[in-house]
């Protein structure tokens, strides 16, 4: 009989430990494999870059990265070394003597963790003969016309490659743990099973390729996930070599995660197959030492878009900056799966609202997402100029008054203010006002579009009609390209800009998690999600009440789009209605639930799904006790008892009231220390292992919205 190692609850450096020393903890190797490793694509190069750090602590000089390798991004992202694992330096020279580059180094980001990159177009030329060894292992053929399939491949040939190297060196012990991130890392995990290399596997998708296809369709896709003919739809969109990649990673795989409930739903009817672990996606939180430091610099960088707003509308700055709120939505430009096709329509119907009501308050909206186009229009420019030209004559103006002032008092006298302000002052100050006089609007988009006709939110603007007029109450700015601080237009980083604006608006019909809510959530920001998103379904499991910390739910799942329209609308403009006091003890409470979002909680699912899968991958020598994946009862936000943070319609017979009577109110019911504290108490340790009691697994359906 063989013998049995069991992985204990306990780990050293987050190593499992057995009972025995045949096989020291230390040869236990963890490699991650992703597209995005050094390579900014989208939401997965966060997950692993945030995830580094925790993985680091637990794994040590034990755990590696292996990605694709480009020039431009190693020359500011990787520091070359030497590999100190005799076992991992032996595989790349194999390898590179048969004439593949790779390169090994240290990743700078926090941890530095240590990365393994392919250079693709150096294995190129084995191209063909991987096609045809691929199509052996698994019946798949990749067309010569999709470019990126084929570097695809040839990264998952050269992943195989050197896992065979390095698990010939380890004889008979199993000493590798290899976790695949998305169908791009996919055929490595099918040509490692193929060939029988010792490796326990695991396969995560963050979004299935089908899934996201449909929903940027317009399909009604969450209703009939059980009536789609899955070959048919992945043919018709011309990506079913990718489906099949993807499909048979997850079924190759030792284990099968997802990063939310609602994807892993998705996944078992697109890709066959129910997740084992759900693995959702954190972030590194860092705690300000002062309580309210989050809150301080919510103020500093909100005076740096009012400037911004300032130039954008001047000549038709007629509104109070200082009753103006400032609504956000960020991401790829996906006009329908990132939610703003609704979001402009809750927006029309938001200004009818303020409009009727009469409402002093003003909403400045941003779209920030890229987009094709011509650079900077000349109208936004010119805001900006006439803007910071406005402030140095004032400044100018302002030396010269000073200086009259100031001699004036000094003679013992009351200032003369005819004597003061001459007649070339007055010729300044008159030259000053009529500089602000524009003939047309301020432009709804700071950039030139190539295709402006054809632009998807452009076209709703027209249609609804939110043109920045002077009696709309909430004005739209689309900004056509990330944020940079090195912008002449708006010099920010996204998160300064984010901490600068009042509320995340994130409506996503297709957002498998969702890192902007997230993001928006660990800088104490409220934001609006759905229950079709990652993020927002883990809230209302965590959460009693998420509209009182800040984070609004949509329901997208089982209401019509109207009814969800109305829903966020009614969001928005109780938002609106919220006094100064309200909108901070409301990013207090945001602020709070960071916890919830932090990797050291979180990555004990990813702890979990790797002692699965070595109990898999090798029974005859792990056994995962319990086979169970960690529980979370008691992990969760209640209800605040004191006022809730949005007003209710009904709550005052004056829609006026001042902010100092609300204040008042607030004061009598609002300790927030003593909600903090017990905000803390419902976060539990970290991490422990324990059996689920029979009929106490939750199933499939317990997990709807």
């Amino acid at each position: 009989m063989p013998l049995v190692r069991s992985l204990s609850v306990t780990s050293l450096n987050g190593l499992p430990q057995w009972e025995d020393e045949d096989l020291p903890v230390e040869d236990l190797l963890l490699f991650e494999v992703a597209w995005e490793v050094t390579n900014k694509v989208g939401g997965i190069y966060t997950v692993i870059q945030t995830k580094a750090k925790i993985t680091l602590d637990e794994w040590g000089e034990n755990y590696f990265l292996i990605g694709p390798y480009f020039e431009h991004n190693v020359k500011t992202q990787v520091e070359v070394c030497e590999p100190p694992n005799g076992a991992v330096k032996k595989a790349m020279e194999t390898m590179r003597t048969s004439g593949c580059q790779v390169y090994f180094g240290r990743w700078l980001i926090e941890g530095s963790p240590y990365v393994v990159l392919f250079d693709i177009g150096s294995a190129a030329w084995n191209l063909d003969r991987w096609k045809g060894e691929f199509w052996d292992a698994s019946q798949i053929g990749i067309p010569y016309h999709d470019r990126e399939a084929n570097d695809v491949l040839i990264f998952g040939s050269l992943t195989a490659w050197f896992f065979k190297e390095l698990s010939d060196q380890f004889e008979d012990k199993p000493n590798i743990i290899a976790h695949f991130h998305e169908w791009q890392a996919g055929p490595g995990l099918i040509l490692c099973r193929s060939r029988k290399i010792p490796v326990a596997t695991i396969f995560t998708t963050h979004a299935t390729l089908l899934g996201r296809y449909l929903c940027a369709a317009s399909i009604d896709f969450y209703n009939h996930l059980d009536q789609f003919d899955i070959d048919k739809e992945a043919g018709e969109r011309q990506i079913y070599h990718r489906y099949c990649m993807e499909r048979a990673s997850v079924h190759c795989a030792h284990v099968f995660t997802t990063v939310s409930q609602i994807t892993a739903i998705e996944a078992e009817h697109m890709l066959k197959r129910t997740a084992d672990v759900v693995t959702p996606n954190g972030l590194n939180i860092k705690k300000f030492s002062a309580m309210h430091e989050f809150q301080n610099l919510h103020a500093t960088c909100k005076a740096r878009i009012q400037e911004f707003v300032r130039g954008h509308f001047y000549g038709h700055l007629d509104f109070n900056l200082e009753r103006t709120l400032f609504f956000f939505i960020a991401g790829r430009y996906e006009f329908s799966n990132k939610g703003a096709d609704m979001f402009l329509e809750a927006l029309s119907r938001l200004n009818f609202l303020l409009r009727v009501h009469r409402s002093d308050v003003t909403v400045v909206v941003f779209f920030i997402m890229p987009a094709n186009t011509n650079n900077f229009n000349v109208e936004t420019l010119k805001g900006q100029a006439v803007r910071k030209q406005l402030w140095d004559t004032a400044h100018l103006l302002k030396e010269k008054f000073g200086k009259k002032l100031y001699e004036a008092l000094l003679r013992g006298e009351i200032p003369d203010m005819s004597k003061i302000i001459d007649r070339d002052d007055l010729t300044i100050i008159k030259r000053a006002i009529y500089s602000t006089q524009r003939q047309g609007l301020p432009p709804v988009t700071t950039h030139n579009m190539i295709d402006d006709s054809t632009d998807p939110i452009l076209s709703t603007i027209r249609r609804i009609g939110l043109f920045n007029n002077r009696t709309d109450r909430v004005k739209v700015i689309l900004h056509p390209e990330f944020l940079s601080s090195t912008s002449p237009l708006l010099p920010m980083d996204y998160e300064e800009f984010v901490r600068g604006c009042h509320l995340g608006v994130f409506p996503s019909y297709y957002e498998p998690w969702g890192y902007t809510p997230a993001e928006c959530t660990v800088m104490g920001i409220p934001s609006v999600t759905t229950n079709l998103s990652g993020f927002g379904c883990f809230m209302q499991e965590h959460v009693a009440d998420p509209a009182a910390y800040g984070i609004y739910i949509v329901d997208r799942r089982f209401r019509s789009p109207d009814e969800s329209c109305n829903q966020l609308t009614q969001f928005l403009y109780g938002f609106c209605q919220q006094s100064r006091r309200q909108r901070i003890v409301q990013r207090n409470r945001t602020e709070r639930l960071s916890d919830l979002l932090d990797w050291r909680y979180l990555g004990r699912f990813y702890m979990h799904a790797r002692h699965l899968a070595l109990s898999r991958a090798f029974p005859e020598k792990f056994m995962l006790v319990p086979n169970a994946p960690p529980k979370t009862e008691g992990f969760r936000y209640p209800r605040p008892p004191s006022v809730p943070p949005s007003p209710s319609v009904s709550q005052h017979n004056s829609p006026h009231q001042s902010d100092e009577e609300l204040d008042e109110e607030e004061d009598e019911r609002y300790d927030e220390d003593e909600e903090a504290e017990r905000d803390r108490q419902n976060i539990k340790a970290p991490f422990s292992l324990s059996a689920v009691p029979d009929g106490k697994k939750k199933q499939h359906g317990e997990y709807r919205n």
